[in-house]
């Protein structure tokens, strides 16, 4: 196995540009996942590279280095828009894993029971993305994962950042998520929500996700759509507004069970978020 770990991005770029790599940015997900045997895919880690990790905001804009660990996004101070996140960070395997675990490598992944999709999709969150021949690009995180192990990033591109825009003010957020134990736990299922409330305490904007659902974590927009003028109470979670899922049948629990947890789910976070 061949490892290298530069200490600039321009030498990772660069790597990439001349080299296959498997990037590892935390490994937590790089080793269970290889096949039985030896490793002989190169790897490449990033989690040296300066200025890679770390919160920050400018412009409008909240920046959240690719190799930022989880425990790093839960000691951040960081409006209540972002308690979803947090919330989600605290549940990613266990304190030995946030430790290591990044949100690139979270994301980058891809997988559907990603923690840290659903809590981001409801902050509207984009991927910047870098290499050493083309120009940064910027995508949305919607667009960012296509499928089961599946992103839109090339085999030359590193991602460099999550960026997040400002949320309104008075926003909350909350994530909830159900598990066979607290720690250590693939997702059955799980829901985030960004709520703002207008000063008649009804909802004025609505941010709704779910992931372990269906292959690429959804956010609810038809539910969102139906919430606005309504108190957080009284938001009812209809079949139709969980059209967009298609959750599967597996050691986990059934399709059929997860619908049912993800309807009540969404209204314990839409409360929740609203109460922040």
């Amino acid at each position: 196995m061949s490892f290298e770990q530069p200490q600039s991005l321009q030498a990772a770029l660069s790597a990439l540009d001349t080299h296959s790599f498997k990037v590892l940015a935390g490994g937590t997900d790089v080793f269970p996942s290889a096949p039985p045997g030896p490793m002989t895919q190169m790897i490449l880690d990033v989690t040296r590279i300066d200025g890679l990790s770390g919160v920050t905001h400018k412009d409008g804009m909240t920046r959240i280095g690719a190799a930022t660990t989880w425990t790093d996004i839960v000691q951040a101070q960081l409006p209540d828009a972002f308690l979803g996140l947090q919330a989600a960070a605290r549940e990613v395997g266990s304190i030995q894993i946030q430790n290591a675990g990044t949100i690139a490598g979270n994301i980058c992944n891809a997988s559907p029971a990603a923690d840290g999709v659903p809590a981001l999709l409801a902050l509207d969150a984009c991927v910047e993305i870098a290499s050493a021949s083309r120009e940064l690009r910027i995508v949305a995180l919607s667009d960012f994962i296509l499928g089961v192990r599946k992103t839109a990033l090339a085999a030359d591109e590193l991602v460099t950042a999550v960026l997040i825009p400002d949320q309104p003010p008075g926003t909350g957020s909350a994530f909830e998520k159900l598990g066979g134990r607290r720690y250590l736990v693939i997702s059955t299922c799980m829901t985030a929500a960004n709520i703002l409330l207008d000063h008649q305490g009804r909802i004025a904007r609505a941010w709704v996700a779910v992931g372990s659902c269906s292959a690429i974590a959804q956010r609810l927009h038809a539910l969102e759509t139906d919430m606005i003028g309504q108190h957080p109470e009284n938001v009812q979670v209809t079949q139709a507004h969980l059209s967009p899922l298609s959750p599967i049948d597996d050691v986990r629990g059934s399709g059929a069970y997860r619908l049912d947890i993800v309807q009540e789910q969404c209204k314990r976070a839409i409360i929740k978020a609203a109460q922040q």
